[in-house]
Formats: C-alpha cells, sequence, structure tokens
C-alpha cells in the first residue's frame, strides 16, 4: 500500500503483453532470485571453509531489488548498501563470476571490476572512467557509485547524485555535456536498512533531499533488526515511514511520495516501484520506498548466527514468508509455471552459480600459483642442501591453495636466510622479488589518486602577471576575481553551502555572483556538513565541478565521516574506476575562541589521504592554487586564511589563469642559520621573528610548502638543510600534530636527518582549543615572541658565546 493510498491492487500491467511475454518475464525473474539466493547460500560456504575472508550477502531481499532493477535505466545512478546483490545481477552491473571473484580478493580489475580486490563482497561499483582518467558516457551505462560499509554512509553521495539531474535539467548551459545526461532524467535510487536509518546522515539526506526536490528513490529494506537489535530500540513507532508521514508532498506543499509494500509481494512490488520511480524521473520529486516484512535466512553476516537472537516464532514466520519461497507459491497457483519446470530451471541455476564459483576462484589462484612454482623453484636452487631453506620451499609446496601472501613471505625468509651466502642463484631470487614488489604495489596500493591526464602534476604553470599600476586589494577582493574569471569560463562550476549564496559567503569571497550567474550554480544551503559534503561528491561522479563549502575548519569535524570514509577513499577502493573532483573549500587558523581558530592538521593528514590538502599563505597563492584545481580532476581540501581576507594584496592582471602547482614548496625569504617550516596564517609571524632575529645575527631561511598532500615534492626543505644544518617547524595544530608529519617528511622521507647538526624542533599551539580573545590566542599559538626565543635557543644551544641566553 502508499500512505497516501494511490496504489492500487492490480499486478504487473500486462495490458500491452501476451500471457507468454507475461510468463517470460516473471519466470526470468524468479530465474534472476533464485541465482542471487544460491550465490548467497554457497558464498556462505566459501567463508566458512576458509576460502574468503567474510561474507556479507542479500538473501532474503530479492524480490525487491528485482523490482527495482525493472525502473533503472541507462543513466541512473546507485547509492546503496551490501544487501543489493540481486538488484547488481539484475541490472548487469555485476556477474555471479565477479560477484565470487570479489569475494576471494582477486586484485585484477577484469575479475573484479567493481574494486579490483579491494573491498568486501557485495560493495558494488561501475568503471566510471577510461583507463587514462577521462570519461565514458555515462547515459549509456547502468551506473553505480562506489559502495563504501559505514551503515548510512552512501546517503551523503546520492543527495549530489539527484541533485546532479535537477541542474541538468533546469540549466540549459549544460546541454553540451552530453555523456553526462539526458535532460535531467536519469534517477538517484538509493537503498539502506531498517536499522540504518536511525543514523544522523540519513535524516540530514532525507530532509536535504526534500528541500531540493530532486529525483531521488529511496527505498529501505526493514527486516526489523539491525544485526541483532530489533527495531523497538532503532526507531519510533518501530516505522520508518510512519515516522516521516510529515514530509508526504500535498497540494500545498513540496516533499516526498511515501510508499510501503510488503517484500515478499511480487505482483506490488513491481507496480509500486514503476509507479514511484515513473513520478520521481518526470516530475524530480523525492520518493521513499519503505519495503517491510523483509527476511534475512542466513543472518547478519558469516561472522554470527541469527538463531542467537530470533525467537522460534521469527524464525518460523522468516522460512513461511521467505520472498523467493512466496514468488514460487505464486507462481504456481497462477498456472504461470508447473513444478516441474521450476525444478529443472532451479537445478539449472545451481549449477550455473557453481561453475561460476569454481571459475572464480581457478582464475584468483591461476596467476598465484605461477608464482609459488616460481619461488619454490628458485628457492630449491639455491638451497644446497639448507634444510631451513628446504623446509621453506616444502611448506610453500605442501599449502594447496596458498595464497600470495605465503609465497612472498616464503621469499622474503629465504632471502633472509642466505643473507650472507652470495650466489647466481640468490641473485635470481632477489630479482624476482624486486620485480613482484613492484607487481603487488600496483595491485595492492596504486591510484590513492586518480594520475590520468587530467592530473593537477600536469597542468601548465602559468605565473602570475603584473602591471606597474596593478592596484592592491583585499584578499577576499583578489578570491572573488578568481572564482568570478572561472565561473565564466567553465559552465559546470557550482559552489554551495551555508551563506554562500545571497551574501556571498560571511568573507565575501563569492560577493555578487549569484546575481550574475544565478542560484542553480551559487547556492546557499541549509546547516548541513555531512550532505554539503555528499552533494559535492555525488555532482562531481556525474561530470560537475562543484566547491562544497564548510564554513569554518573547526566544523569539518561534521563532514569528516563522509569525506574520510568515501571521498578520500574513492580512487584507491575502485582502482581509478571513479573519480569525484570536489574541492572542499573552508577557511581556518586564526582568529577568536575555540570553534573559529581550527588547525586540526594532523587529524585531517591521518583521514583525508586522497585528498589533495592546500594551506595557502595568502590569497594570491589560494587563487592560483584554485586555479590548478579548477584544470585537474581530482579532490582537494582548501583552508583558507581567516585573518586575510582583509591584508592588501597585489591583483594579477592574469586572475583566473595563473597557476600554483601542487606539491612544490617555495623559499619566501633566504637564509642561512637555521631553516624554518610554516604554512598558513603562522608563516606571517615566522616572517615578522625573522625581522627581528636578523638584529641578532640570526639568518633564518623560511619554507612554505603550500600543499601538505603532498609534501614538498622537489625535497626543497632537505636541500635548505644541507645549508643550515637545523630546523625549525611552525604550526597551530596539537603538540604531535601536523609538525610530527613534517618532521617525518623532512627527516625520513627527505632524508633531512644527515644534515643535521642540532636537535631539530617543532613550536604549535597548546594541547587544548585556543580560549576566546587576543589574549587566549598569544598564550595558545605560536606568537612572534615564541619564534623568536625559540630560534634564538636554537641558536644559543649551537653557539652560547655568540648567542647568549635570553633568560
Amino acid at each position: 500500500m502508499m500512505l497516501n493510498n494511490k496504489l492500487t491492487t492490480n499486478p504487473i500491467d500486462a495490458s500491452e503483453l501476451s500471457f507468454d511475454d507475461f510468463k517470460t518475464i516473471v519466470i526470468d525473474d524468479y530465474r534472476i532470485a533464485f541465482e542471487s539466493r544460491q550465490a548467497s547460500l554457497l558464498g556462505r560456504k566459501e567463508v566458512l571453509t576458509g576460502k574468503a575472508k567474510f561474507g556479507i550477502f542479500g538473501d532474503g531481499k530479492e524480490l525487491p531489488q528485482i523490482a527495482m532493477a525493472k525502473a533503472f535505466k541507462n543513466g541512473d545512478w546507485r547509492s546503496g548498501y551490501y544487501r543489493d546483490q540481486t538488484f547488481a545481477f539484475a541490472t548487469g552491473i555485476c556477474t555471479i563470476k565477479e560477484f565470487f571473484a570479489q569475494l576471494y580478493a582477486n586484485p585484477s580489475v577484469e575479475a573484479d571490476p567493481a574494486s579490483a580486490g579491494r573491498q568486501m563482497n557485495c560493495h558494488f561499483s561501475t568503471r566510471s572512467l577510461n583507463e587514462d582518467g577521462s570519461w565514458k558516457n555515462l547515459t549509456e551505462m547502468k551506473n553505480s557509485s562506489s559502495d563504501i560499509a559505514p551503515t548510512g554512509g552512501q546517503m551523503a553521495r546520492l543527495v549530489g547524485l539527484a541533485y546532479a539531474s535537477k541542474l541538468y535539467r533546469q540549466n540549459p548551459e549544460l546541454n553540451y555535456l552530453k555523456n553526462f545526461s539526458v535532460n535531467g532524467n536519469e534517477v538517484g535510487f538509493g537503498t539502506i536498512g531498517n536499522a540504518s536509518t536511525s543514523e544522523g546522515v540519513f535524516f540530514e539526506a532525507i530532509n536535504a533531499a526534500g528541500v531540493l526536490q530532486i529525483p531521488m528513490a529511496m527505498s529501505v529494506w526493514d527486516d526489523a533488526y539491525g544485526i541483532s537489535v530489533p527495531a523497538k530500540y532503532q526507531t519510533t513507532k518501530e516505522d520508518i515511514s510512519e515516522i516521516l508521514k510529515g514530509f508526504q508532498r500535498d497540494e500545498n506543499n513540496a516533499g516526498y511520495e511515501i510508499y510501503k509494500v510488503r517484500g515478499w509481494d511480487y505482483p506490488a512490488l513491481c507496480e509500486t516501484y514503476q509507479q514511484a520511480i515513473q513520478i520521481c524521473r518526470d516530475e524530480h520529486v523525492p520518493v521513499l520506498i519503505h519495503v517491510t516484512e523483509v527476511t534475512q535466512p542466513q543472518g547478519h553476516s558469516t561472522s554470527g548466527s541469527h538463531e542467537r537472537y530470533k525467537d522460534k516464532a521469527r524464525l518460523e514466520w522468516e522460512k513461511e514468508f521467505d520472498c523467493i519461497r512466496q514468488m514460487r507459491l505464486w507462481m504456481l497457483e497462477s498456472a504461470i509455471v508447473t513444478e516441474e519446470e521450476l525444478a529443472v530451471l532451479e537445478d539449472t541455476a545451481k549449477k550455473l552459480v557453481r561453475e561460476a564459483q569454481k571459475e572464480a576462484w581457478n582464475e584468483f589462484l591461476g596467476d598465484i600459483k605461477t608464482e609459488k612454482d616460481q619461488v619454490i623453484s628458485l628457492i630449491n636452487n639455491l638451497s644446497d642442501s639448507n634444510q631451513a631453506l628446504s623446509k621453506i620451499a616444502g611448506t610453500l609446496g605442501g599449502t594447496p591453495d596458498a595464497q600470495r601472501k605465503e609465497v612472498i613471505s616464503s621469499a622474503r625468509k629465504a632471502l633472509r636466510l642466505t643473507l650472507n651466502q652470495p650466489s647466481e642463484e640468490r641473485n635470481q631470487l632477489l630479482s624476482w622479488y624486486q620485480k613482484e614488489k613492484e607487481n603487488n604495489e600496483e595491485r595492492y596500493n596504486s591510484k590513492l589518486f586518480t594520475d590520468g591526464k587530467e592530473s593537477p602534476s600536469l597542468v601548465n604553470i602559468v605565473p602570475a602577471s603584473y602591471q606597474d599600476n596593478s592596484k592592491m586589494v583585499d584578499g577576499r577582493e583578489l578570491l572573488n576575481a578568481c572564482f568570478d574569471a572561472n565561473f565564466a569560463r567553465d559552465q559546470r562550476l557550482v559552489a554551495f553551502g551555508e551563506d554562500l549564496g545571497n551574501i556571498g559567503d560571511v568573507n565575501q569571497g563569492f560577493a555578487g555572483l549569484q546575481a550574475k550567474y544565478g542560484e542553480l550554480r551559487i547556492t546557499d544551503t541549509g546547516i548541513r556538513e555531512m550532505t554539503i559534503a555528499g552533494q559535492g561528491i555525488g555532482l562531481a561522479l556525474r561530470g560537475l565541478r562543484p566547491i562544497a563549502e564548510i564554513q569554518y575548519l573547526d566544523y569539518l569535524l561534521y563532514a569528516l565521516n563522509v569525506l574520510s570514509d568515501d571521498l578520500a577513499s574513492l580512487s584507491y577502493r575502485t582502482k581509478g574506476g571513479q573519480k569525484a573532483p570536489v574541492i572542499i573549500r573552508t577557511r581556518g587558523h586564526r582568529l577568536e575562541g575555540v570553534w573559529h581558530s581550527g588547525s586540526p592538521i594532523g587529524m585531517i593528514l591521518g583521514s583525508l589521504r586522497g585528498l589533495h590538502l592546500c594551506v595557502p599563505r595568502n590569497m594570491t597563492q589560494a587563487a592560483g592554487m584554485y586555479n590548478t584545481l579548477f584544470r585537474a580532476d581530482e579532490p582537494a581540501l582548501m583552508i583558507e586564511c581567516l585573518n586575510g581576507y582583509r591584508l592588501k594584496e597585489m591583483l594579477p592582471d592574469n586572475v583566473g589563469e595563473y597557476t600554483v602547482p601542487l606539491g612544490k614548496a617555495e623559499i619566501v625569504r633566504e637564509g642561512t642559520d637555521i631553516t624554518v617550516v610554516s604554512y598558513g596564517s603562522t608563516l606571517r609571524i615566522v616572517e615578522e621573528a625573522a625581522e627581528e632575529l636578523a638584529a641578532y645575527g640570526v639568518s633564518v631561511e623560511i619554507i612554505d610548502p603550500q600543499t601538505l598532500l603532498p609534501f614538498d615534492t622537489d625535497h626543497l626543505c632537505a636541500s635548505s638543510l644541507q645549508k643550515t644544518n637545523k630546523l625549525l617547524v611552525v604550526d597551530e595544530d596539537v603538540p604531535g600534530g601536523g609538525t610530527a608529519y613534517i618532521l617525518q617528511q623532512i627527516l625520513e622521507n627527505q632524508g633531512g636527518y644527515y644534515h643535521l647538526d642540532a636537535q631539530p624542533q617543532t613550536l604549535s599551539a597548546k594541547a587544548h582549543r585556543p580560549p576566546y580573545g587576543s589574549d587566549g590566542d598569544y598564550f595558545t599559538k605560536p606568537s612572534v615572541d615564541d619564534v623568536v626565543e625559540t630560534i634564538y635557543q636554537m641558536m644559543n644551544a649551537h653557539n652560547e658565546a655568540k648567542y647568549p641566553a635570553i633568560f
């Protein structure tokens, strides 16, 4: 039934089908559902026998996913969770063989196109990109954004995937992007388990979609549990559609269409999805489809048994109302198929699934077996009656299903044991290992970034140009001119965030631009950081170039789950199959008080590998980085300096064209006595301190890394240390935060340790956040006094006679 009571009780609309055609469709649907169930059953066995590490399956949800797949068209997008295997099989997003390849973690893109073995099973994804990182024609594909395991995490990006259709339909300037949309007709399909609707991101996304009025179709698979926790502990009234009734649209207010249908009722499911998606697609109205009375025959996953928490009555009910059993009974009662025909179909399906499993397993072991045989032969060649080596080779040879870990580990052990026994045979093993090390780097560690033909590293470096009469302007005006030039140049650019549109953001970087480019391109949002970030991810997945603004860096924490779990890992977890070149724009560092002076760089560095981290010292550098990112295709976090918007800077003539390369450090002051590395707002403090120190005979070399991810790819810091032999790192993060990362990069990665003649030091903020007021800033973050005295003390320790102690 539908909550607004529009749904009739008619089964599949067969008005234009013969009965034979109708039968063919129904029987084929049952076949797909039955094959999917067999894949679930066999997949569990493969985990329990040790062939795979963990299994999570979509059994019990086959029929609603068949119905959903019928409404899913080329160009549409899915943003779901790890129960959608039947939908994946029905749409062709995944084959049964690929399903098992992912279960075994086959690191081949050809075997597991979704993730190349980098994700657990049932984490689906389609490959949006060609090998060079360029886009495929997404309108000719059925698209699935890459799944993530955190429950509810798929909701944020779903908003952006659906919102893209609104922009494509309503903004005629985007009509040239033929590979991404056909008049905005594409629907964003979301799926979630009933328990995960308790997540805050679910409610945030539901509200955002209702406000935006976008073609988002949200399906809730309701099996009355969240692992072992029943619905009475999860959801008010134990019914998500019941508590969302207020979102139902009416004649006076926009909102949702809300449907409710039982998960074992095949005819009603087919009709519900047909009607719901038609409204969603045609009218751009979000819909919620609450699928109730769903079962979970094998429990939550291979890590537990649902018999531990479901009583006997519930288990009996689940057997009776298993959706495949109910469809089978309905088909027999409706004379669609006979028992004998079903028996043949089911036997064929079992054989097909078993054969697909065997092929996937054999292909997974194929390359490894070749490597195994090579290692055994190489070890035997150098053993020369060495019992330890013979044992390694024998143990490996006696492991019939040895995986790559055992093969490589055996080679490494053999190389360690023969460390002092050089020979040609050992050289052969070493050569083999070094080659395989490169191969394994590609298999398991590649594609943190897209690294395609639009990589930021390939963007032409264009210097800023000035004339004798170039104007001095506020930093905010320089940014505004940069955004204006780029929005005029590239129709794909959109920007959104709290207070961004009408007033042009709280610091006026977008002042006047909404009036110039329209509300579709420069847009205010509600206070909803998770879905602001997700909106950016979804739009970027669909070929647009979003700037998603988080008003202050302190509030990035509200979106950190989305940025870390989804955006930062996207290229890696798809092995370059998808990209989302979104720019997360924010502002931080020095201002006033606990919530407006954030510099949580260590937290960001630890959680956002996979994004470029830009920390410009002023708005000239920020604009140049924006110009680079707008011409590239990788995601970034841009942290503008809060206290820099009203400082005067010279306006470049080519404000929308000059570029600042990412990962290239810059010497902002040359010196000979000590190297100081800093960035962002603290850099001005260091520059002021260097002026005072010069009066004491201390020559300070100041290096601005400009970006922390990547960090100083030309090793400018280490080169400076060859001259100064002393190092101080200054930032506003907590002790051991960003400074520890910078030290690791300079001392370890760049070999800077070998150039030191004094202990390297760090100067950071205190371990707590800064209190309010100028005094609070002075006593908690590095001041000019702190920098002067720290550097002077380092010089005193080096040469006490020349630099007598201050205190």
